[in-house]
């Protein structure tokens, strides 16, 4: 019986003390980050989500290369020497390629800065930017070209048009040269049939 009873106290006692501490620090003011609406500052130099300034990419391909993972795809697309749109790029060289699409697949980037350390106008780098969880998997495909979608059809025409008149061009060009190789060697041809035969000489 005695047992009993001083189970039921040490249950009520534990409950005392349970709420003594809670009292204690329902007053207090909060100690943690109060997120969303707090939070702590991101370092420059964290590892978060990629971002690509599109003025500054020059279509060389060598993050997608670099990547582990293959996370990044880059298609890109000759400039026309005639294009009246002449790009430049941000450093001031000429762009030899526009890049139609750049894409990078979230799901799979494992923020290893790979593709930043190997980009040679530093077009691509990371941000502090962590908050971009989403519902659907294919929300975390991110498309980072500045082209719309006429803009790369007009310029897939002018090009596919540079194509065939360099094309023609040299296939004329190939073609002058079997006839000017061809009237060549038949002028050699005749020239060798008009020489007079040499007389054979007579042995004693």
């Amino acid at each position: 019986m005695t047992q009993y009873f001083k189970n039921v106290w040490l249950g009520l006692w534990t409950v005392l003390v349970g709420m003594k501490i809670t009292f204690r620090h329902l007053w207090e003011p909060n100690v943690t980050v109060q997120y969303p609406k707090e939070q702590y500052p991101i370092p420059s130099n964290a590892r978060n989500r990629l971002q690509l300034d599109t003025t500054l990419c020059n279509g060389c391909n060598s993050c997608a290369r670099a990547c582990p993972v293959n996370c990044i795809t880059v298609e890109t697309m000759r400039v026309v020497p005639d294009d009246p749109e002449q790009p430049m790029i941000a450093d001031g060289s000429k762009r030899k390629l526009w890049v139609p699409v750049y894409d990078i697949d979230f799901a799979k980037c494992c923020f290893c800065s790979l593709c930043t350390t190997v980009c040679p106008t530093f077009a691509i780098k990371h941000t502090t930017e962590f908050e971009y969880s989403v519902y659907d998997r294919n929300d975390l495909f991110y498309h980072f070209t500045d082209m719309s979608p006429e803009k790369i059809k007009v310029k897939q025409q002018m090009l596919d048009e540079y194509l065939a008149k360099e094309k023609a061009a040299k296939e004329a060009a190939a073609a002058k040269k079997a006839a000017e190789e061809k009237a060549k060697a038949e002028a050699v041809s005749v020239k060798v049939t008009e020489e007079p035969a040499q007389p054979e000489e007579t042995k004693e």
